[in-house]
Order: structure tokens, then C-alpha cells, then sequence
């Protein structure tokens, strides 16, 4: 089977952009020599990647499977030359909201004295799930469950309590603590790639008046801080937002009957760093040495099995149990 990299290239671009317009315009390439690389992809695979239709184009399970495998050999192409040249690259650690709170800058501070020769770098994502998969970051600490696809194994850290967010003006903000009934007659702003909390955390019959997506965390406070929704807005979210996302417009106040949420700190089964598995020892020892939290955690290797989009207690929402999403 003769699969080029331009093949890779090709996939991993039209995978990205749902058009081979956008896909062409990325990789410098016309339209139609993009068309006939993906024609030839699929005669040489035997079997069909893409579903087109009038306006997009959609990827295949097939062409899902292979566009993240793509993704990831192309990162590590891309790491071998850049090493060839440079020398070995610093680990890479993603994040996708608050990493660990109060605990991020103590850790990584520990690291480079007792690893000198070990460099980190820490990037920030929309999707930190979806960087580890491609091979963008070497671990990512989520606080939602991946996929149960057998190509990430995750550890669990700690657990973190639940907290509102609230304008300043709001009644609640003054309190110090509130309850699930106390939110819902607000609107809850949720986070389109971070999110731990869904309408489902409340009970039934309970649920809160309306909910609303935002795409990070900026826009996640401003829209608390303003108000800017029908009603008054407010979010839940772990306690790492707290130390990590201090705003003025915002007041934190914890919940008390919401379950807490598990951070995780994942990987690929397969390592594409040679310092990964030192930094994930470093992790578990640090955060348990420094009482990260009062909350027990397991000592969980491996992720159990995702039904949708779930925080990293075990829930799809719920608020008893072990796992949850929140902002």
C-alpha cells in the first residue's frame, strides 16, 4: 500500500477545514490537485474517507480514525526534523481552562529544579483532548473524560470542589456558599470545548431556565461579568478557576451540593515524549505531598467508558458520584 505524505498532508487539512476551498487554500494547492490526492487516498485504501455534499464535506469513521493518526505522524515528522536540527524538544503539557489552579506555577517550578535538563512548555488550547490526539502536546490535564478508544490512558490527580461564578451584583455573590436551586432561575453560560457542567447537573425538574454556549473562557467571564444573557448569567466551574481566572466582574462562591469534579492528567498510550512518564510520577507526588485536595482520588491508569462528553468524575452531569462536566 503506497500512502505518500501528501496523502496525510491532504487528509489532515480537508479533515480540518470541512472544504476542499479552505483545504486548498492551506496547503497552497489547487483545488482539483486536492481532489484527485484524496481520490487517489481512497482508491489506494479501498475505502472511502469523505462523504461530500453541496456545502461541506464530512469525514467517514474511517477518515476520523486516519485523520487523527495523520495528525499525530505528521507532529512527530515535524518533532524528528526540528530534534535533527535542534536537538531534543522540550516536553509539551496542554490545558484547556485553569490547568491546577494555585497548584500549576508550585509544580512546574518543582520540575525544572529537580529536572534541569527536562524543559516544559505549557500551552493553552481550546481542545486539549484533541491536541494530545494529534500529537500537538505530549499530556494534557482534562477534567473530562476522553474517548474510551484505547489511545489515551489518564491519571487521576485530584478532585476540586464546584463553584459559581457570579456578577458582582448579583444577590448570591455576597454569600458564601449556594446550593443547585439557588442558580436556576439564571442563565448558565457553558464552555463549547471545556465544559464540565451541563443542564443535567441539576435534578430533573429542576433544571435552570436556559442555558447558552461561549467558546472560551474570556467570553465565558465576560458574559457573567455583564450579564449578557436573558436574565442574570452564571456558570459553574471547578475551583482552579478561581486562582487562575480572578476577574472584578465576577464574584466565586462554592456550591454545596454539586459533586466534585477529577482532574486528569492524560497521555497516549504510546509516548511521544521520553520525559512523560517522569513528569506524570512528578504530578502525582507533588499534588499528594502538598494535599492538593481533601477529596480522595483512586489511582486510576486507565479511562472508563465515555457515554458523550463527560467531566472526569464519572457523570454525564449528574450531581452524585464520582465524575462531571462544568465550565
Amino acid at each position: 500500500m503506497n500512502v505518500e505524505l501528501r496523502h496525510l498532508r491532504a487528509l489532515a487539512a480537508i479533515g480540518d477545514e470541512g472544504t476542499i476551498t479552505g483545504a486548498a487554500a492551506v496547503l497552497r494547492v489547487s483545488q482539483p490537485a486536492l481532489s484527485r490526492t484524496l481520490e487517489q487516498l481512497e482508491s489506494r485504501l479501498g475505502t472511502s474517507l469523505v462523504e461530500r455534499t453541496t456545502r461541506r464535506l464530512r469525514l467517514t469513521p474511517a477518515g476520523r480514525r486516519l485523520h487523527e493518526h495523520a495528525h499525530r505522524i505528521l507532529a512527530q515528522l515535524d518533532d524528528a526534523l526540528a530534534e535533527a536540527v535542534a536537538g531534543p524538544r522540550p516536553l509539551r503539557v496542554g490545558f484547556a481552562w485553569a490547568a491546577l489552579g494555585r497548584h500549576t506555577v508550585p509544580l512546574l517550578r518543582e520540575w525544572r529544579h529537580e529536572h534541569p535538563g527536562e524543559p516544559v512548555e505549557v500551552h493553552r488550547l481550546d481542545d486539549a483532548e484533541a491536541a494530545l490526539r494529534r500529537g500537538t502536546v505530549d499530556l494534557a490535564f482534562l477534567r473530562t473524560v476522553p474517548a474510551d478508544d484505547g489511545m489515551l490512558d489518564t491519571v487521576a490527580l485530584y478532585r476540586e470542589r464546584r463553584i459559581a461564578a457570579l456578577c458582582e451584583s448579583d444577590p448570591l455573590a455576597g454569600r458564601t456558599a449556594v446550593s443547585l436551586a439557588d442558580l436556576t432561575h439564571h442563565a448558565i453560560a457553558l464552555c463549547a470545548t471545556a465544559c464540565t457542567t451541563s443542564a443535567a447537573l441539576w435534578p430533573a425538574g429542576q433544571r435552570p431556565s436556559s442555558t447558552f454556549e461561549v467558546a472560551n473562557v474570556d467570553e465565558w467571564l465576560t458574559m457573567i461579568a455583564t450579564g449578557a444573557a436573558a436574565g442574570a448569567a452564571a456558570g459553574v466551574t471547578a475551583e482552579a478557576t478561581v486562582h487562575s481566572h480572578p476577574h472584578p466582574g465576577v464574584r466565586y462562591v462554592p456550591i454545596t451540593d454539586a459533586g466534585p469534579v477529577t482532574v486528569l492528567l492524560a497521555r497516549p498510550r504510546a509516548a511521544t515524549h521520553p520525559a512523560t512518564d517522569a513528569f506524570t510520577t512528578h504530578a502525582r507526588h507533588t499534588l499528594r505531598r502538598t494535599g492538593a485536595t481533601g477529596i480522595p482520588v483512586t489511582d486510576a491508569a486507565r479511562t472508563p467508558p465515555a457515554a458523550g462528553r463527560r467531566d472526569a468524575s464519572g457523570q454525564d452531569g449528574s450531581a452524585a458520584g464520582p465524575v462531571s462536566r462544568t465550565a
